[in-house]
């Protein structure tokens, strides 16, 4: 089974981001392996969109098959908050 992989955006898509001022949103660019099906990629951003608060911003599908794909997602106070350590016993 292939696996989602983190890539680098394709030229434009920073474009996107930077177009977006307000910082209330992380971004995640993703490569979508040539091999996995549209109704599997499908499914796995569906999945990511339900489970994880991941929304599709963007897609761009290659000649070789693959694709890449931007989501994003609010930030929220709970993903920010840094966890003090917890004192020893």
């Amino acid at each position: 089974m292939t696996t989602m992989q983190r890539g680098r955006m394709p030229e434009g898509w920073a474009d996107v981001i930077a177009a977006d001022l307000s910082d209330d949103y992380e971004w995640i660019p993703l490569r979508l392996p040539p091999d996995l099906t549209r109704i599997n990629a499908s499914t796995r951003l569906s999945i990511e969109a339900e489970y994880r608060g991941w929304e599709l911003t963007r897609v761009r599908l290659y000649t070789d098959g693959s694709r890449r794909v931007l989501l994003r997602r609010k930030k929220s106070a709970a993903r920010e908050t840094v966890v003090p350590e917890q004192p020893a016993l």
